[in-house]
C-alpha cells in the first residue's frame, strides 16, 4: 500500500462564528509522516481545526498548505485526506468487505484494484477473516479498525482521526493506542488526531498542540511539554502541576524571593535563567515533592513547608496527598512500596520541594 509523506501548515487561520471566534490566528507546521495530536478541552477549537484540514467547514483568513500548495479552496472530496469520525459512520446494512471498498467503487477503480487494496487494508488492521461480517456483528474496537482501513485503502496523504479511542473501555484504549501507532509508523502517513485526554496524547504523538479557546498555547513533545510549560495553563492541563500565585519580589546571583498568596515568602536558589521580577506564577509536580512526618530531618536541598494533610488516596504505584500549607492546598504523589505506611489525614507533615523542578511562568 503507497503512502505519501505529506506535510501541512496553518498560517494565521482564523475562524469565527458571527461574533464568537472559534481559531485565533493559528500558525502550526507538521512534518512530513509525524503523528501529531491536537489536545485541548471542550470548546478550545481542536475539532474546528481537525474539520477545517478536511474541508468541512472554511476559515475566514489565513492559509492552509499541504506539502505548501493552499488548499483553502480545495473541497473535500479533492484534498486527498482521509478521516476516522468519533462514532466510524459505517454503513451497518453494507459488509465490512463492501464498507472498505466504498471509496474505491466511488472511484471506479477496477475490481481487480479493489479486491487487492481492500485486501491488503483489511489485512494491515488484522481483520482479513471478517470481511463478510456486518458491522452490528462487530466489537468496538473491531469496528474501528474498519473505520482505519476504509480511510486507509484511498492511500491519503494525511490521515485524520476525531477522538478515536473515546468510545472504547479503557483496557481496549491501551492497546488500539498501541495499534494504532504501530499502523501509523507501518504506513509512515501523517497523522493528525484530536483528543481531550493528556495521557492518549502524551503516549502516542511525537508532538502536540494545546489548545485553549482557539488559540495555540504551545507546540512540542511531551516530554517538552510536560517539563517546560510555556504558561499556567499548559502547565495545568499537561500532567498535574501545583500552581502557587505570587510575586518574584527579589532576586541576585544566588538566591530568588517569591512571595507566594496565601502561603508566605519562600527563598529558594536562583535557576540559570531567573524570572523578571513582578508577577509570576510558581508551579511544580506533585511526584517532584517529598513528605515527611513533621520534626523529621530533610534533605537540605529542597526547600521544606509545614502542613497538615487534608486527604490521602491509595492509587496502587503511588498515594496521592492534598495538604493544607497555611491558605493553600498542595497536591504530593509518593511512591508506594509495600510496607509504607500512609500518613492519615489530619497528620502533620512537611513537604519538601525540589527547587531544580520548580519553573517559573509569567501568565
Amino acid at each position: 500500500m503507497s503512502t505519501h509523506k505529506a506535510s501541512l501548515e496553518c498560517r494565521h487561520i482564523s475562524l469565527a462564528y458571527g461574533a464568537t471566534p472559534v481559531l485565533r490566528d493559528v500558525n502550526l507546521k507538521i512534518e512530513p509522516g509525524e503523528f501529531f495530536a491536537l489536545l485541548g478541552p471542550s470548546g478550545s477549537g481542536k475539532s474546528t481545526l481537525l474539520r477545517l484540514i478536511a474541508g468541512f467547514n472554511q476559515h475566514q483568513s489565513g492559509e492552509l498548505l499541504v506539502d505548501g500548495q493552499d488548499i483553502s479552496g480545495v473541497p473535500p472530496h479533492r484534498r486527498g485526506v482521509g478521516m476516522v469520525f468519533q462514532n466510524y459512520a459505517l454503513w451497518p446494512h453494507m459488509t465490512v468487505w463492501d464498507n472498505v471498498a466504498f471509496g474505491l467503487v466511488e472511484r471506479r477503480e477496477s475490481r481487480d484494484a479493489i479486491r487487492r487494496k481492500v485486501g491488503a487494508a483489511l489485512a494491515l488492521v488484522g481483520l482479513q477473516d471478517y470481511g463478510q461480517r456486518r458491522p452490528g456483528q462487530l466489537s468496538g474496537g473491531q469496528q474501528q479498525r474498519v473505520a482505519l482501513a476504509r480511510t486507509i485503502v484511498i492511500e491519503p496523504k494525511l490521515l485524520l482521526l476525531d477522538e478515536p479511542l473515546s468510545n472504547l473501555d479503557k483496557h481496549l484504549r491501551v492497546q488500539m493506542r498501541d495499534e494504532l501507532k504501530n499502523l501509523q509508523r507501518t504506513l509512515g502517513l501523517t497523522t493528525i488526531f484530536v483528543t481531550h485526554d493528556q495521557e492518549e496524547a502524551m503516549t502516542t504523538a511525537d508532538r502536540m498542540a494545546v489548545l485553549d479557546q482557539g488559540i495555540l498555547q504551545q507546540v512540542g513533545t511531551a516530554a517538552g511539554l510536560y517539563d517546560e510549560p510555556r504558561n499556567r495553563f499548559v502547565a495545568g492541563f499537561v500532567g498535574t502541576a501545583n500552581l502557587l500565585e505570587g510575586t518574584v519580589t527579589a532576586l541576585d546571583g544566588q538566591t530568588l524571593c517569591f512571595d507566594a498568596q496565601g502561603l508566605g515568602r519562600l527563598t529558594l536558589p536562583a535557576p540559570a535563567q531567573p524570572p523578571a521580577l513582578g508577577a509570576a506564577t510558581l508551579a511544580f509536580r506533585p511526584h517532584q515533592m517529598h513528605i515527611t512526618a513533621a520534626g523529621a530531618a530533610g534533605d537540605a536541598a529542597r526547600v521544606w513547608l509545614d502542613g497538615r494533610v487534608e486527604s490521602a488516596e491509595f492509587l496502587g504505584e503511588f498515594s496521592r496527598y492534598r495538604v493544607r500549607v497555611g491558605e493553600v492546598a498542595l497536591i504530593c504523589d509518593q511512591p508506594h512500596d509495600a510496607g509504607v505506611v500512609m500518613f492519615e489525614p489530619g497528620a502533620a507533615v512537611r513537604l519538601g520541594i525540589a527547587p531544580s523542578q520548580a519553573r517559573y511562568l509569567s501568565a
